[in-house]
């Protein structure tokens, strides 16, 4: 668990990203050559042609019949005035971090308008969502409830609150679902196609997890009811360590997600958690989901 949740990130060095990505030409350069490594297909001319960089504007043109291609095209840059470059620091900065960066913090860093960072960080998000399915093994299985402070009861039942489900395999991957309510009819399911049969389950003792046996899991409990939290192998402490470091996060850094847009948040969080032992530098790793 230990291992999940301390981020080892690849070094990937300012004075790499500067020599690799010195202005908006090497990014489009570099994005030209991901996108088409085998070279750029014209559409005229129905074949791999040689294209030529127009000046100023972010397109190739065919050599033979002039048709344009945009390396952006379909991209998160689409149709955005804001430089490649500018788009590139930003996605090196959410990149070696543990606990996110702000969009006043981007605005502050680049010069860009809030507007256009928070639109440039949600854009962003929008690459950290996975399929980590099948999760087999040991999966322990929680819910949680996230949302501002307010006074009153915590926890399960707590009126303003998001709930939330997280399944996570022991030394593997985790994903985490906003969800509309947390009982046995939408917990059920959720662990059903996430989780592959011949996992065992843990869970702690909540009723909506009654049924888990049911759909044909080996299921194991801990009593948090009667301040038991380990018995052998069972317990929840990989998901509730996960859950800390993205409540840690979102209250250090963020303050307060609505709703509508917790689940890019949590999808941000658990991307970081499913590959913080890479090989790949967690830049690198961002850049190539584009």
């Amino acid at each position: 668990m230990a291992n999940q949740i301390k981020a080892k990130l690849q070094k990937y060095t300012l004075a790499e990203f500067k020599h690799e990505f010195p202005n908006d030409d090497a990014c489009l350069e570099w994005l030209k050559n991901y996108r088409f490594p085998d070279g750029i297909y014209c559409p005229i001319c129905d074949k791999v042609r040689k294209h030529h960089r127009i000046k100023n504007r972010p397109c190739y043109k065919c050599d033979y019949c002039g048709h344009e291609v945009y390396p952006t095209a379909g991209t998160i840059f689409h149709k955005s005035a804001t430089p490649l470059r500018t788009w590139f620091d930003a996605m090196l900065w959410i990149a070696t971090t543990r606990s996110g960066h702000s969009a006043m913090e981007l605005q502050r860093i680049t010069g860009v308008t809030y507007k256009t960072a928070w639109r440039m960080f949600k854009q962003i998000r929008t690459l950290f969502g996975e399929d980590t399915i099948p999760l087999n093994g040991e999966v322990e299985v929680d819910e949680s409830y996230f949302g501002g402070i307010r006074r009153g009861k915590r926890g399960r039942g707590a009126e303003g609150k998001t709930a939330v489900i997280g399944i996570v395999q022991r030394h593997g991957k985790v994903t985490a679902s906003v969800v509309s309510n947390v009982k046995s009819s939408t917990v059920v399911p959720l662990i059903s196609k996430n989780v592959a049969r011949t996992a065992i389950v843990y869970t702690d003792e909540f009723p909506s997890y009654d049924r888990v046996a049911n759909a044909g899991y080996k299921h194991r409990r801990v009593e948090h009811g009667a301040k038991v939290y380990v018995d052998g192998s069972a317990h929840t402490n990989s998901i509730e360590g996960f859950w800390s470091l993205a409540k840690r996060g979102i209250s250090g850094v963020y303050h307060a997600v609505s709703p509508k847009y917790l689940q890019s948040y949590l999808d941000e969080y658990s991307f970081r958690y499913n590959h913080c032992n890479d090989n790949v530098p967690m830049f690198k790793l961002i850049l190539k989901r584009i």
